[in-house]
């Protein structure tokens, strides 16, 4: 019989590790936003209580006519309308009959780029979480983008929530630095799959089992770092 899941201590959590991101943070191209989503907070309210985790594994998809592996490759549809903005909101998607995937869209209203957050770290509400994933251990609570939305019980009601105003917010946690950053081809596709878009806190128990090959520890090629710090929220 599996072990009710230990909780480690609950963090410190300070008001500014709780603030949500900025409106700029999602306003720029999807690896920038991908990189800086590492170690951020995404936190889920309701009535049986609150659930957060820390991204520790986040993934690129571009937009209409620029990426393949995208939904929004084909332009807009009734599924993907979300992908197509404003920034800053969730696009909820349900694959395989089964699971819910959550994404993070940004760039300008009209663009239809978005992160798919593959993995997290508990940090709140860990036993909460294990009622919805029974079976679990604590590791593997949000390793993997289907446990991921269990775990914080995402499904299709979240689909266009707004990210600054709750009952789910993304914010601020403890940005990572580059040194503990490792970028890799992306997981779960077919088409595109060597570019490196998946970024991951590289060392972390909790990032997801799909391993398309070595870490590389060095950003794409394709876009600029980030450089400001209104961009990292």
């Amino acid at each position: 019989m599996k072990q009710p899941v230990t909780p480690d201590p609950e963090p410190d959590l300070d008001l500014e590790t709780l603030q949500p991101l900025t409106a700029a943070f999602y306003l720029r191209p999807p690896l920038q936003v991908t990189r800086d989503l590492l170690g951020r907070l995404l936190i889920t309210d309701g009535e049986q209580g609150r659930a957060a985790i820390r991204i520790v594994e986040a993934e690129a998809y571009d937009g209409a006519g620029a990426d393949p592996a995208s939904h929004a490759y084909g332009g807009r549809s009734a599924r993907n309308a979300v992908m197509f903005g404003p920034p800053g909101h969730l696009y909820v998607y349900f694959i395989y009959g089964m699971h819910f995937c959550v994404n993070v869209v940004c760039a300008p209203e009209g663009v239809a780029q978005a992160v798919l957050l593959r993995a997290g770290e508990p940090v709140l509400g860990a036993n909460l979480m294990a009622t919805r994933r029974p079976a679990s251990s604590r590791r593997d609570l949000a390793r993997g983008p289907a446990r991921l939305a269990e775990a914080l019980g995402l499904s299709a009601w979240a689909n266009g929530a707004d990210l600054r105003s709750g009952p789910i917010r993304l914010t601020r946690g403890r940005p990572v630095p580059d040194e503990q950053v490792a970028w890799t081809g992306r997981v779960g596709v077919t088409a595109a799959a060597d570019r490196p878009w998946r970024a991951l806190i590289a060392g972390s128990p909790y990032v997801s089992p799909g391993r398309p090959g070595p870490a590389k520890r060095k950003k794409p090629k394709t876009e600029k770092t980030h450089d400001h710090e209104e961009a990292r929220g």
